[in-house]
């Protein structure tokens, strides 16, 4: 069961990544891309924590998985803070 939420939970981030990056390329607001950015990182953390907790349950990839969402919440934050000025 929790194999099913982690593919649906990557499935999400990544259709809200796909969707953000296609609205971005239509409309050119750059908010968009900073956000599909962030989205893409949730869902490689989305990723790695399938494997970590599903195919690799012995060994602990929690620094691993963290990096994606600090990297993807970093770029929306420095994308808040580009486009506010």
């Amino acid at each position: 069961m929790a194999a099913t939420i982690y593919v649906l939970c990557f499935a999400t981030s990544l259709g809200c990544a796909i969707l953000l990056f296609r609205g971005y390329r239509r409309s050119k607001v750059r908010l968009l891309l900073w956000s599909g950015f962030c989205f893409t990182g949730f869902a490689f953390n989305n990723a790695l924590l399938f494997v970590d907790r599903i195919l690799l349950p012995t060994i602990d990839l929690f620094w691993l998985r963290s990096a994606p969402t600090v990297a993807g919440l970093a770029l929306l934050l420095y994308g808040f803070i580009w486009e506010g000025q």
